[in-house]
């Protein structure tokens, strides 16, 4: 099953001319006037850029308004579909830390709070 975070679509919004420039260059997270130059050079040093910018155009489906709330959002998705084993390590240590502050706050109150640590031993 594919997410509709993770696939291509051509971005209509920030099109020139179908969309397909602007909907990669949504998808890898890179400038999309780098990937209009890269399109041209392509079509001027091969004879397949051309059909092949059209035949996106007509297959791609136009990208959900819905798809991201905010643009952090955005810049997350980018980053997991050029590389999902990093941004899950990014994770994994985010929910660490957050578990080594829990821990902490935890032994503070619990050395603070007699009574607070009794309950909890209880409960153990």
């Amino acid at each position: 099953m594919t997410s509709e975070r993770t696939t291509l679509y051509k971005d209509k919004q920030n099109a020139k001319l179908m969309g397909v420039c602007a909907g990669i260059a949504d998808y890898t997270g890179v400038n999309a006037l780098w990937v209009r130059l890269g399109a041209i050079i392509l079509a001027f040093s091969t004879g397949i850029a051309i059909p092949a910018y059209f035949i996106a155009g007509i297959l791609l489906n136009k990208k959900p308004p819905h798809l991201y709330v905010e643009p952090d959002e955005q810049k997350y998705w980018q980053r997991v579909r050029q590389s999902p084993q990093r941004t899950a390590r990014e994770i994994r240590a985010r929910f660490r830390d957050v578990d080594r502050r829990l821990a902490d706050v935890e032994t503070y109150y619990v050395s603070s709070n007699p009574r607070l640590n009794a309950e909890i031993e209880r409960l153990r």
